[in-house]
């Protein structure tokens, strides 16, 4: 990808700006305030946009500090680049109330859309992370650190090849360069399938122990039921074998009776033959037992027939005055038979009740206990969560694999760069986790708090051109913004001729003369721009 002109309409303190950008080494030149650090946030203003801050910090971010100085309503501006061997155009309108974003394809006329990411395909991916901490240095800002580090670990997560069948034993470049499969992507996808089946298996539990507590409700209402239906069974089998004794009592009471009220008419309370039986014995003993034993005998035997016809009379009178009793009497064997039979009935009608209570109280005891046994749909979600859990370990092993051999090609790439800036004296680089970085001299470590501030830019600078490398693809533009300000004579000139030799495509925003005198002093071809 080649830049090919800068077009600011409306952008900082320029006002219908264009500024052509050619192919190899362009020199930007410009005194202090001039607008270069204005260019060199247009470009990335241009490429992935502006937006405001929130609250204070809007006073003082990118957006606010390139507003218009005049007609502010009017912030925009538009980029001409070469990607794929065609020419495009990104117009972008920045004000707050009319942004919107257009490309362009000025070879075939074709729009295209920002929004749908057809310009972020057209820069081979390339995100505002990875620009600022590779192709593009702004002032005092070579340092990369956490941000970089975070950038290889996207890197790596995100892209490994394994339609292709790379393992991580082949070699960086295959699986960098044939990336299908966007491991990062597929990472989180596992996690939301993940999270959803936790989701699922709580919402399962949840109508489980819904469902368990409704059965334990039931199976409460039912033991109720049936303890009830106990009780009532208990009650009428006991008062059936009460009637039942009561009734064989009564039979042999009524058959006595029977045989008395035969020889008794039913309206007298003491029959005529009692009374002439009762006068014919008195008389009998008065004539045959001696004086005056016969007196005394006959007078007893006379006190215990009136006593006896007294107590006939006694009860005679107790019946007439108790009605219940009369009805009782008048109740005949067949109507006494009704209620018995009806209990009888009861107590059928309450077992036949009672059983089915015990087997609905069974099956839901039964239920129960299969809910308290690990049912196949867990057993399901059980195999589920593990082959996730199984698939998430592989993804994220091959995206250590992946980010420590980026790591070391990084190392290598940065080394060789760094050992042609100083001319050898610094021969290997040192990256650990985290980018902390270090060197070997003569085989001792030094850290770079130990190194020239030119030194360690000179490191950064390196670790930046190989992270460009190692990252993309594609080609792009190399775009520093007074990055030298530290070099000496001789760095400088090694890192101008490293520039020329190994990119297509350079940008230097400078104040000073001394890459231009380096480079004509060298012989070596650039273009200069003068921003006034």
């Amino acid at each position: 990808m080649k830049i090919q002109e800068l077009r600011l309409k409306h952008f900082g303190k320029f006002t219908n700006k264009d500024i052509q950008i050619r192919e190899g080494l362009n020199i930007l030149y410009g005194e202090n305030e001039s607008g270069k650090s204005t260019l060199h946030s247009f470009i990335k203003g241009m490429f992935f946009g502006m937006e405001r801050g929130r609250g204070r910090a809007s006073a003082h971010d990118a957006f606010s500090t390139y507003e218009p100085w005049e007609n502010p309503n009017y912030y925009s501006g538009s980029l001409r680049f070469e990607s794929g061997g065609k020419t495009f155009r990104i117009d972008r309108n920045f004000d707050r109330y009319t942004k919107k974003a257009a490309l362009t394809c000025e070879d075939d006329g074709e729009e295209l859309s920002v929004a749908d990411g057809d310009l972020e395909m057209l820069l081979g991916g390339l995100n505002s992370g990875i620009y600022e901490n590779t192709i593009s240095i702004g002032q005092l800002k070579v340092e990369t650190g956490q941000p970089l580090a975070a950038e290889f670990k996207n890197f790596a997560t995100n892209y490994y090849n394994l339609t292709n069948g790379v393992h991580s034993s082949q070699p960086l470049e295959c699986a960098a360069g044939n990336a299908e499969m966007d491991l990062g992507r597929a990472l989180e996808h596992l996690k939301e399938k993940k999270k959803a089946l936790e989701k699922e298996i709580k919402e399962a539990l949840l109508t489980k122990q819904a469902e368990r507590e409704r059965m334990e409700q039931e199976a409460s209402y039912v033991w109720r039921d049936v303890h009830r239906l106990e009780e009532e069974y208990g009650r009428i089998t006991k008062e059936l074998e009460y009637r039942k004794e009561k009734a064989a009592k009564d039979g042999e009471n009524v058959e006595s009776r029977r045989i008395i009220d035969e020889l008794r008419p039913a309206k007298w309370r003491v029959h005529p033959v009692e009374l002439l039986l009762f006068g014919v014995i008195i008389i009998l003993a008065f004539i045959l037992i001696s004086r005056p034993w016969n007196f005394l005998v006959s007078i007893i035997i006379f006190l215990a027939c009136g006593l006896y016809v007294w107590n006939r009379m006694k009860v005679g009178k107790q019946e007439v005055k108790t009605p219940p009793e009369i009805i009782l009497e008048e109740i005949t064997p067949e109507e006494e038979k009704i209620p018995l039979e009806k209990l009888v009935w009861e107590q059928t009608h309450v077992r036949e009740a009672l059983r089915e209570k015990q087997i609905q109280y069974g099956n839901i005891k039964e239920q129960l206990s299969e809910l308290d046994e690990v049912s196949e749909d867990f057993r399901e979600y059980d195999r589920r969560r593990a082959a996730l859990q199984l698939a998430m370990e592989r993804l994220n092993e091959l995206s250590g694999e992946m980010q420590r051999q980026l790591e070391e090609r990084l190392k290598g790439e940065a080394s060789k760069i760094l050992s042609y800036i100083t001319q050898e004296k610094y021969t290997q680089l040192i990256i650990e986790d985290n980018m902390h970085l270090s060197v070997l001299k003569e085989g001792r470590r030094i850290p770079l708090t130990q190194l020239s501030r030119g030194t360690v830019e000179q490191v950064y600078f390196a670790v930046r051109m190989a992270a460009n490398t190692v990252l993309h693809e594609e080609e792009y533009p190399i775009i520093l913004d007074d990055t030298f300000a530290y070099y000496d004579d001789i760095r400088l000139k090694r890192v101008l001729e490293w520039l020329l030799e190994n990119k297509k495509q350079v940008l230097i925003f400078t104040c000073q003369n001394r890459e231009i005198q380096l480079l004509d002093e060298a012989g070596l071809a650039y273009h200069l721009e003068e921003i006034v």
